[in-house]
């Protein structure tokens, strides 16, 4: 697995800024594209300034260091299933077709078959899930997965018209005094194996996808169901999926955008799935990471995987008084101990994309 975040791209170094409590969410530089309050943004070194070449590259490095980390060369990856919501198409002049982007990443690696995901911030989970499923039917051996976004003019003018950024510059996710979310720039990819094919070149085994499930709420193009209904679903095919219950699920990776309306729907799906069942341990990167749109659900699987192996979760940044909603422990203002080694990490997106993935730690971790 691989990731470029606001915090940096080492897999170590970033989980211990997330730990000690870092964020990389800062002030929009003067002159950017549209005034807002603050984002998380990659360091621009200024080689590339249209938005399509930017994103081209960043993911081709994030991709490669992926795949340096598993020890496997592009050339023995069946697939690239890359994510993104929109990618740079409300932004650059050219006129390509949406699958422009994946591709031109896929000849720069040298994997030979691509496809794309677009299903908004579910994108990057729906592409592991996209590549779960060419794995078990048969189609592919190894796929390379991943999300990517970047911040663009559209995208910032998109939110200000619906009013999801937060006006206080922080976000503050299940808090009852959350105003909105904040952009992150970032991409993250993983490297989804079948157990014949990992065990065949003696790979280093992270963790086991164990269950995927995807729903639509159907409630409308932006605005989620605030019941938690098509959450609901979606986490209970993943746990079907994987063989696993409630109480089995020993921490939670939630979308925790600090929008009203999200985590509303998010507090309610939890709630519901959970019960009186012994609660998991909940934690969100977004306070520190900034909205990766795209990127999130990959970046947010890296973050679990990453929690399983250690044992622990970083603290909720900027959350202080959790909404009554919220019955799972969240980690506000602190990190806590994780016991256990099923995990699930949920993203929830525009119009109505809920996806779930289901991680589970492989034996001998120190979860």
């Amino acid at each position: 697995m691989g990731w470029t975040t606001a915090l940096g791209d080492g897999l170590d170094e970033v989980w211990q800024h997330l730990g000690d409590g870092r964020s990389g969410i800062r002030p929009l530089p003067d002159d950017g594209p549209l005034p807002a309050p603050a984002a998380a943004l990659l360091t621009d070194d200024g080689q590339d300034r249209t938005p399509t070449r930017r994103q081209v590259r960043l993911a081709v490095t994030t991709a490669s260091a992926a795949l340096r980390d598993a020890g496997c060369p592009a050339g023995d990856v069946d697939a690239l299933v890359l994510g993104s919501s929109l990618g740079p198409h409300l932004d650059d002049a050219a006129e390509t077709p949406p699958h422009a982007l994946t591709a031109a990443v896929a000849r720069q690696l040298g994997v030979a078959r691509s496809v794309s995901v677009s299903t908004a911030c579910s994108s990057g989970a729906d592409a592991v899930l996209t590549g779960a499923a060419l794995l078990t039917r048969g189609e592919a051996e190894r796929c390379l997965c991943g999300g990517i976004d970047l911040l663009t003019a559209g995208k910032l003018l998109g939110h200000q018209a619906l009013g999801t950024l937060s006006a206080s510059g922080t976000v503050r996710p299940f808090d009852t005094g959350r105003d909105g979310t904040l952009f992150g720039e970032g991409a993250g990819f993983l490297l989804l194996e079948t157990p014949a094919a990992a065990a065949a070149r003696g790979a280093r085994v992270l963790a086991e996808l164990a269950g995927w499930g995807a729903s639509n709420d159907g409630t409308g193009p932006t605005a989620p169901d605030e019941t938690g209904a098509g959450a609901v679903l979606a986490v209970r095919h993943a746990l079907a999926r994987a063989g696993a219950g409630p109480g089995d699920i020993a921490v939670v990776n939630a979308h925790g955008t600090g929008t009203r309306a999200n985590d509303t729907a998010e507090a309610a799906c939890y709630g519901t799935v959970f019960g009186t069942a012994p609660h998991p341990v909940v934690f969100a990167t977004k306070p520190a990471l900034g909205h990766t749109l795209g990127a999130t659900g990959a970046l947010e699987a890296i973050a679990l995987l990453l929690a399983l192996r250690h044992g622990s979760v970083p603290p909720v940044l900027n959350t202080r008084a959790v909404m009554p909603e919220l019955t799972v422990p969240l980690a506000a203002g602190a990190g806590r101990q994780v016991t256990g080694s099923l995990g699930i990490s949920l993203t929830l997106g525009f119009g109505g994309f809920n996806t779930c993935l289901v991680l589970a730690a492989p034996e001998g971790s120190t979860a």
